[in-house]
């Protein structure tokens, strides 16, 4: 059974940076895609970023793209999302997501079959 488990988030001033993290089991990342995604109260899941499992594959939402970098260990079997320049609207639970079909790294929730619980980032104006 594949298990996310984000950390990371917290209470920042708009312009700080956070990094999440997502420690991964049940699954080796370096065979797999795996991605982040966002929800905000009263709105919908939202795409944020993808990796490829060979790392080179990096894909961004236009909202964060110049901002937020994805990155993973494969060795730790973790995923980061590391977020500069934070913004308030940014403010959301984050929530790592692992695909069905391990070289997905499109931006559709339902193509992702596993999530973490996800990890509340607020950043304050």
């Amino acid at each position: 059974q594949v298990q996310l488990a984000e950390s990371g988030g917290g209470l920042v001033q708009a312009g700080a940076s956070l990094r999440l993290s997502c420690a991964t089991s049940g699954r080796s990342i370096s065979t797999s895609a795996m991605g982040w995604f966002r929800q905000a109260p009263g709105k919908e899941r939202e795409f944020v970023a993808a990796i490829s499992a060979n790392g080179d594959g990096l894909y961004y939402s236009a909202s964060v793209k110049g901002r937020f970098t994805i990155s993973k260990d494969d060795a730790a079997n973790v995923v980061y999302l590391e977020m500069n320049s934070l913004k308030p609207e940014d403010s959301a639970v984050y929530l790592c997501a692992a695909p069905s079909s391990y070289y997905y790294t499109g931006p559709s929730a339902a193509r992702y079959m596993f999530w973490g619980p996800g990890t509340q980032v607020t950043v304050s104006s």
